[in-house]
């Protein structure tokens, strides 16, 4: 499956941004769980966020549960990961993944096998 990403910035502390996540090819967009990930200079990727097959089931990284929110449209083979009240500390490189072996069990990043190619997103304080 090929993940094309789009959205981020520059945006001020306080204020939101979208990503989207766009799939094409390999099997059937609902056979993948899809997760977004993040990673700052010097800093190892870290899970932000994810969620099963159907959109029924979401989980997020403890830091920024209350903020951001997950969603797919499963029509549409999109993923997006709505981003409110950012902060600093969010700036980072955001990616999209996906993986058919997923259950929703471990989301850290070796257990996805299919990355977009990443977006910068900014916050200024």
């Amino acid at each position: 499956v090929r993940l094309v990403q789009s959205g981020g910035g520059l945006v001020q502390a306080g204020g939101s941004l979208r990503l989207s996540c766009a799939a094409s090819g390999g099997r059937t967009f609902t056979s993948y769980y899809m997760g977004w990930f993040r990673q700052a200079p010097g800093k190892e990727r870290e899970f932000v966020a994810g969620i099963s097959w159907s959109g029924s089931s979401t989980r997020y990284a403890t830091s920024v549960k209350g903020r951001f929110t997950i969603s797919r449209d499963n029509a549409e083979n999109t993923l997006y990961l709505q981003m409110n009240s950012l902060k600093p500390e969010d700036t980072a490189v955001y990616y999209c993944a996906a993986d058919p072996r997923q259950n929703g069990l471990d989301w850290s990043p070796g257990m996805f096998g299919y990355w977009g190619q990443g977006t910068q997103v900014t916050v200024s304080s």
